[in-house]
């Protein structure tokens, strides 16, 4: 693995720990020995190809695939040795931000994020509920929208309110699947400084799947090259865009 050594002074303590993971299906070796770790209040983009393993990846880290080979570790515990129940324990800790926004279209906005909170935390009292949902809604600014349908909100509206449904528990981590897929680039430009503000608020770990470059170079404390089933290469974006190597600089070519 070629690693990108960065000037500024790394997040201490790795939240997540990857190591040797390998994943096949068939005859087709998506992860190859790949290896990563993310510290404490990280922004990580896990930038490749379609279809190269970026959802198995994610899909492996919280248990829902088991890898052939290999270990992951999140927030002290090693998901292999974990059942169904500490597994769900441990999800109430992560967050997830689904690029199709994944909302109840047949409920509000209120309700989608009550929804969460009940899933996860039963017999809480309407008076924390309210306070709960009033600050997922504040923190993307959108507090009139609580009554409001899914349909009544724009593209960049839903995602917002995604984003305030994945952040609604404080999660330790939260896994952004293209978040500002489809978006203008205003409204993308906005999700970024979103993704940032949460960051720095609440201290979140995130790994981040995104194609948009911009979205890229916004949010990425270090990008983590998945190319041939392993971590190519990690560094900052100006690291890995400085690159010699060809198989780096295709991703970023079109950027210089």
């Amino acid at each position: 693995m070629k690693t990108a050594t960065s000037s500024t002074q790394m997040p201490a303590g790795p939240i997540i720990v990857i190591r040797h993971l390998f994943k096949q299906f068939d005859d087709n070796i998506v992860l190859n020995d790949f290896s990563l770790d993310i510290h404490r209040g990280e922004n990580v983009v896990v930038l490749g190809k379609s279809g190269s393993g970026k959802s198995v990846l994610i899909k492996c880290i919280v248990g829902l695939i088991k890898p052939d080979q290999g270990s992951i570790t999140v927030l002290g515990q090693d998901i292999a040795l974990l059942n169904e129940t500490d597994l769900d324990k441990l999800r109430m800790r992560i967050g997830f931000l689904f690029q199709s926004n994944a909302l109840f279209d047949s409920m509000s906005i209120r309700d989608n994020l009550e929804f969460t909170v009940l899933r996860h935390q039963k017999g809480i009292g309407q008076q924390k509920m309210d306070q709960m949902v009033a600050e997922a809604l504040r923190n993307v600014g959108l507090e009139h929208t609580a009554e409001m349908m899914p349909a009544e909100l724009s593209g960049g509206m839903a995602k917002r309110i995604a984003l305030a449904r994945a952040l609604i528990l404080k999660p330790e981590i939260i896994f952004y699947d293209e978040p500002t897929a489809g978006l203008d680039p205003i409204t993308a430009r906005e999700i970024d400084e979103l993704i940032l503000k949460m960051k720095l608020k609440y201290k979140i770990s995130s790994m981040i799947i995104s194609h948009d470059m911009n979205c890229v170079k916004s949010t990425a404390d270090r990008i983590a090259l998945l190319l041939e089933g392993r971590c190519y290469a990690q560094g900052s974006y100006q690291e890995l865009s400085g690159s010699t190597d060809e198989k780096i600089r295709q991703f970023f070519i079109d950027q210089l």
